[in-house]
C-alpha cells in the first residue's frame, strides 16, 4: 500500500483535492480513507487508524479485500453500489452508517463510516473515499448523561415518596381538620403526583433507554399537529372547529416539543372556557412563516394580568382552587422561542382568549417580518376591550 497514493485516480487537479480532503479530515480528527472501485485495494488510510484499532495501514492492505475480516465494512456494499451508479441510481452516491470494528486488541469500537463514490469526468465512479470517526467519547457521554438521570430520578423520588406517604396519612387521620387544612393536604398531594409523573416522563429508566438510540425526526407536517391537537379537544368531550389556509408541507421543529406546546394551550382553552362554546385551531402563513393558533370562547385573560401570563409559577386570581402550577404557558413559550418562534396572546373583540404560536419558515413569505410580540408576552390589539376573569 502507498499510503500517500492520490485519493483521486488521475491529474494534478484531483492530487490536490485528495490531499485537500486528506487534510481537512485528520486534521478534525478522523480518519481518511480511500480504496479502488476496480480492484478494491486500498489507496490510502490515515495512519492514526493503528491508534484505533491496532492494526498498522499495512494490515489493513491485507486484511480489506477479506470479506470476512474485521475491516471489511469500510467498504461493504461497494460492488452493488457501483452497479447502481452506473444504472442511474444515484442513492447509495454517498452514506453515512454507523458500526463496530472489532480491533486488533479484541475489542469492539463502535465508529460512523462517512463514504462516497468519486467518478471521473465520463462518470465512472473509480474511487471510493471516507472518513471514520470514533464514535467512543459520543457513547460515554451518552452513558454518562443515562446515569446522571437515573441518579437525578432516585434522589428527586426518594424525598417524593415520603411527602407522598406522609400527605396520605394526614388524610388518612384528618377527619377533625377543617376545610383549609384538607384543602391544603389534597394541594401538596395533587403537587407531589405531578412531579413524580415529570420524572416517569422525562427521567425514568425507559425514557433514558431512548437517548442515543433512533435518530428522532427532525420535522412534521404543520397540518398533523393541528389535526393532533383536534384529537385532544374531541378526546376531552369538546367540540372543536379547524380553519387550514395556505401551509407548507413539513416544518422543520422538534416535532415532540412542539406538540407539547400546542397540547398546553388546548389545555388551557378545555380547562377555561365553557363546555358548550367551540375551540378553533387555525393554521396559515404569516410574515415569513407560520401561524398555530388556540382560540377559545372563555372569558379572557384580565388586562392586569396580560404582562405576566408567560412568567413562571404566575396564575391568576381567577385559576384559584383549580389545578395547575403556573408553569404551563411559561413551558410552552419556552419550547416555541428554542425554535426561533414568539408565542403571543391576542384578546379577540368578540371575547376569549387566543394564543398565537409563530415559527419561521424559510421562503414563507418576501418581507423578514416577525409578529409584533415581546419574547415575554404580546399587548392585545389597541381595538380589543379589557377581557376579564381569565386564569393562567
Amino acid at each position: 500500500m502507498n499510503c500517500s497514493a492520490s485519493l483521486l485516480p488521475s491529474g494534478t487537479a484531483g492530487a490536490e483535492l485528495a490531499e485537500q480532503f486528506r487534510v481537512i479530515a485528520e486534521i478534525g480528527g478522523d480518519i481518511a480513507f480511500s480504496i479502488d472501485c476496480a480492484s478494491c485495494a486500498l489507496l490510502y488510510v490515515s495512519p492514526s487508524i493503528e491508534q484505533l484499532l491496532g492494526y498498522s495501514p499495512a494490515d489493513i492492505a491485507a486484511q480489506l479485500g477479506d470479506a470476512g475480516s474485521a475491516l471489511a465494512a469500510l467498504c461493504a456494499g461497494m460492488p452493488e453500489r457501483v452497479r447502481r451508479l452506473r444504472n442511474g441510481d444515484r442513492s447509495r452516491l454517498r452514506l453515512v452508517r454507523e458500526t463496530e470494528l472489532r480491533g486488533a486488541h479484541g475489542y469492539l469500537v463502535p465508529v460512523e463510516v462517512l463514504s462516497a463514490l468519486v467518478c471521473d469526468a465520463g462518470g465512472e465512479p473509480v474511487t471510493l473515499v471516507g472518513q471514520v470517526r470514533d464514535l467512543s467519547p459520543r457513547r460515554q457521554r451518552e452513558a454518562e448523561r443515562k446515569r446522571f438521570a437515573s441518579m437525578l430520578n432516585h434522589e428527586f423520588r426518594t424525598p417524593l415518596s415520603t411527602i407522598d406517604g406522609a400527605v396520605q396519612r394526614l388524610e388518612a387521620t384528618c377527619q377533625d381538620a377543617d376545610d383549609a387544612t384538607r384543602q391544603r393536604y389534597r394541594k401538596i398531594a395533587l403537587a407531589t403526583d405531578r412531579l413524580i409523573a415529570m420524572l416517569d416522563d422525562y427521567l425514568s429508566p425507559d425514557r433514558m433507554a431512548e437517548i442515543g438510540g433512533e435518530r428522532k425526526p427532525t420535522s412534521v407536517a404543520p397540518r398533523e399537529l393541528l389535526d393532533e391537537a383536534a384529537g385532544l379537544v374531541r378526546a376531552a368531550g369538546r367540540v372543536v372547529s379547524v380553519e387550514v389556509g395556505e401551509l407548507p408541507d413539513m416544518l422543520r421543529c422538534e416535532p415532540d416539543g412542539m406538540r407539547l406546546a400546542l397540547k398546553i394551550l388546548v389545555d388551557n382553552a378545555v380547562a377555561f372556557s365553557p363546555e358548550t362554546t367551540p375551540i378553533l385551531l387555525r393554521g396559515r402563513l404569516a410574515a415569513s412563516g407560520i401561524e398555530l393558533a388556540v382560540r377559545d370562547h372563555g372569558a379572557g385573560v384580565p388586562l392586569d394580568e396580560q404582562a405576566r401570563i408567560f412568567e413562571k409559577f404566575f396564575r391568576g386570581r381567577n385559576a384559584d382552587g383549580l389545578p395547575g402550577s403556573g408553569l404551563g404557558l411559561y413551558m410552552a413559550r419556552s419550547i416555541v422561542e428554542v425554535h426561533g418562534g414568539v408565542l403571543s396572546l391576542v384578546s379577540p373583540a368578540a371575547g376569549g382568549a387566543e394564543f398565537r404560536i409563530w415559527l419561521p419558515v424559510a421562503g414563507a413569505g418576501k418581507a423578514p417580518l416577525r409578529p409584533q410580540a415581546s419574547s415575554d408576552h404580546a399587548a392585545p390589539a389597541a381595538d380589543a376591550p379589557a377581557a376579564t376573569g381569565r386564569h393562567q
